[in-house]
């Protein structure tokens, strides 16, 4: 057994070290391991049950028996919380009336409020702005002959995309990015308290800056999201300010957080696999079929949390009201009874939908935009760097539960 993983065969329990580089560098062949034990686990170390499968995943993100929030029906002491700590008072406030935090009716309502501004951009119609950022920004590293693909290509086109439909200016895309990193610090596993720290006053920043600009959206209305969500639907509900902060910066880190991770996720991938990127994106269904399998066997984001909201009984455990469980999208991505052979990366499946993007009430809202984005600016790349190739081995981010790359060098 690796270092970093112990098994008891007759519990079940699992002790896994998230923060190790040989779990955090490349998860999947652990996964494949917990896979074999059944739909289910006993995390030690996070002291609750994480589901591996995708019948079990797929099935438990549909169930309404659970749901991402748990304050609405019981105390925090109830759930065993204990009390709001005084240091995330801003990180809380800024996640109370999160779409990713709540449930029902809240969760609906503020869904189709964010619904009429996201799916009334019409996401397709972003394909040439994103075609023509990639090349400006191709242009302007090409004659050089290598790039770090983070710094200068992944982390700029998702976040610029985002802000401008929101409507934040080009030049404030810089900060926001550095909010965002700081944000997710809260979602890693094993933050410190310097995490908690930078996270708090990011939040704090974050919701002072969208407050100052939907009250410029306000006085001068323009064709973008956040002027959308400042005005009343058309039955007159609208988003009260602090809906409207928890709103914008979750569209803002989802927008881009993901998907900057996710281009170099791929890229780096199939480089790795030695195939030829152009024949592997030769037209629209190689592409699609491409980025799906990328989206699969290199997950952004891995893990998704659900409370029980009742007694549950469900694949062979008793789960109390109040009890957490994770959901690991990366692995039941990886079950063999879903996608043969699942370590394998196989641009060219057709297995049916992979659980990247979630399932259910809580489906990501920005899937359209990620898929868009990747299946612009993927052909792109390898059609102006032929030759494209890595100088070096990828440097993992140590920010479990998320996967992507702190760095990839190429050269062409």
């Amino acid at each position: 057994m690796d270092a970093f993983l112990s098994i008891d065969p007759t519990s079940g329990g699992v002790s896994l070290d998230a923060r190790h580089p040989g779990f955090y560098g490349n998860p999947n062949p652990t996964y494949s391991v917990l896979l074999e034990l059944g739909p289910a686990f006993y995390w030690r170390e996070q002291k609750q049950w994480y589901f591996t499968r995708y019948d079990a995943v797929n099935a438990l993100l549909r169930d309404r028996r659970f749901g991402r929030q748990i304050t609405h029906i019981m105390s925090r002491e109830e759930a065993g919380l204990g009390p709001a700590d005084p240091r995330l008072a801003d990180f809380d406030r800024a996640e109370s009336k999160s779409l990713l935090e709540l449930e029902p009716p809240e969760h609906t309502r503020l869904r189709t409020l964010v619904n009429r501004a996201f799916v009334s951009r019409h996401i397709e119609r972003l394909r040439p702005e994103i075609a023509a950022l990639a090349h400006a920004l191709i242009d302007s590293f090409k004659p050089r002959g290598s790039v770090e693909l983070l710094a200068e290509f992944a982390e700029i086109i998702p976040v610029t995309v985002i802000a401008r439909m929101i409507g934040v200016p080009d030049d404030m895309c810089r900060q926001l990015l550095d909010w965002s990193h700081d944000y997710v610090r809260m979602y890693q596993f094993g933050r410190t308290v310097e995490d908690e720290a930078r996270a708090n006053q990011a939040a704090r920043d974050f919701a002072a800056y969208v407050v100052r600009l939907a009250a410029e959206k306000r006085a001068r209305p323009q064709d973008d999201l956040l002027s959308l969500m400042v005005q009343p639907a058309r039955d007159g509900q609208y988003l009260t300010e602090e809906e409207l902060v928890s709103t914008t910066i979750v569209l803002l880190n989802a927008g881009h957080e993901a998907t900057v991770h996710q281009i170099g996720n791929a890229v780096n991938i199939i480089l790795a696999s030695g195939s030829d990127p152009k024949s592997l994106t030769k037209d629209e269904a190689a592409t699609e079929r491409l980025v799906e399998e990328c989206f699969r066997i290199s997950a952004p984001v891995h893990i998704f949390d659900r409370w029980a909201l009742e007694d549950v009984e469900t694949h062979g455990l008793s789960l109390r009201r109040g009890e957490k469980i994770g959901l690991i999208l990366a692995a039941a991505n990886l079950d063999p009874s879903k996608f043969p052979d699942p370590l394998a990366f196989r641009p060219e499946r057709d297995e049916g939908q992979n659980l990247s993007f979630g399932a259910g009430i809580h489906f990501c809202i920005g899937a359209p935009l990620a898929r868009l984005e990747m299946n612009t600016v993927l052909p792109i790349l390898f059609d102006r760097l032929p030759g494209l190739r890595r100088t070096g081995a990828p440097v993992v981010k140590d920010v479990y539960h998320f996967h992507g790359l702190e760095r990839l060098d190429l050269a062409w």
